[in-house]
């Protein structure tokens, strides 16, 4: 019952209309202006979709760019690999864009945005390892996390299109994945424990090596994201709730603004707009089919939601460059 119902509402949502160069329709709430755009893991049709972040888009299903593995952009032989999409963010190197995707069925990529015809680099990681996290580096190496594996690996995307050389660092349940270029660190979330690890060796020979490691306030570490414009801070979620860690102090605070609004067990991803402050979050929705999913996401500064009603989202990231 549980696959029937799943896949009829995956048919409903492959019916989202799909305007890749139309512009964000005004809603009320967004005070006549484009706020940016929200793309979002979509797990009943297993597909990576971004709509603008106003309440009509979302209400009238208006996709302005949806994207899956397939043969058209060279990767049907990694489609059985892509289940359950787990990871989507934008990412910028050498003036290009990309998507930088990744899927519990072991699916990772880097795909160039917007013409997702092809993959910069793309792999199955394993399916049984679970990657949850994605990030592209500064030397056109790729960073994975996987929380069944346990591990993050750093895969030589600079070596060619499909290598799968990697080294690896063992962390429990590793969830989520973020560069940073100020200190020169690869930040990792597993379970219990934020990590710093450099990337020294070469691009064709990576080694990661453990500079820091801080327990979490709670078990259960999901996603990890940087803080726009305040490079000592990053967002951290847990099982039980959504934090600020200052690089500096290595302290985790959930009295920071809009706490009241943000701060609940269960999220699985949270993101600032680079533009407006904006913060976005995804959790857990009582009461949906997919246990882990929603389909309605919120936002604080100004407050609001945005429903996709019959979606499975999983996470949800605010789409700005």
């Amino acid at each position: 019952m549980k696959i029937m119902r799943k896949s009829l509402v995956a048919l409903a949502i492959a019916g989202l209309s799909v305007a890749a160069s139309a512009p964000a329709v005004a809603d009320a709430d967004a005070a006549g202006c484009d706020r940016g755009s929200i793309v979002i893991t979509e797990q009943a049709s297993k597909r990576i979709l971004v709509l603008p972040a106003d309440r009509a888009s979302w209400r009238e299903r208006k996709v302005r760019w949806a994207w899956a593995p397939n043969a058209a952009n060279g990767l049907a032989d990694l489609a059985g690999s892509w289940s359950n999409p787990s990871d989507a963010k934008l990412a910028e190197r050498g003036g290009e864009k990309y998507l930088l995707t990744s899927a519990s069925g072991g699916f990772a990529a880097v795909v160039p945005y917007p013409a997702g015809d092809r993959a910069y680099w793309a792999a199955n990681v394993g399916g049984p390892a679970n990657p949850h996290s994605i990030e592209l580096l500064p030397d056109g190496n790729v960073a994975v996390a996987a929380s069944t594996g346990g591990w993050v690996r750093v895969y030589t995307a600079s070596q060619g299109q499909r290598s799968t050389t990697y080294t690896e660092y063992r962390l429990v349940g590793a969830h989520g994945v973020v560069w940073d270029a100020g200190r020169n660190v690869l930040w990792a979330l597993g379970t219990d424990a934020l990590v710093a690890l450099s990337v020294g060796g070469t691009p064709a020979a990576p080694v990661l090596t453990e500079q820091r490691s801080v327990p979490v306030p709670a078990k259960g570490g999901h996603d990890l994201q940087p803080v726009p414009d305040r490079p000592d801070l990053l967002w951290v979620t847990t099982e039980a709730g959504v934090y600020q860690f200052s690089k500096t102090s290595g302290g985790f605070s959930q009295r920071y603004a809009g706490a009241r609004e943000i701060d609940r067990p269960h999220v699985k991803s949270v993101s600032t707009n680079p533009r407006t402050g904006q913060i976005l979050t995804a959790s857990v929705q009582e009461g949906h089919l997919c246990t882990w999913c929603t389909d309605t996401v919120r936002l604080a500064f100004p407050r609001a939601e945005l429903a996709l009603h019959g979606a499975w989202i999983y996470k949800a990231r605010w789409w700005i460059g």
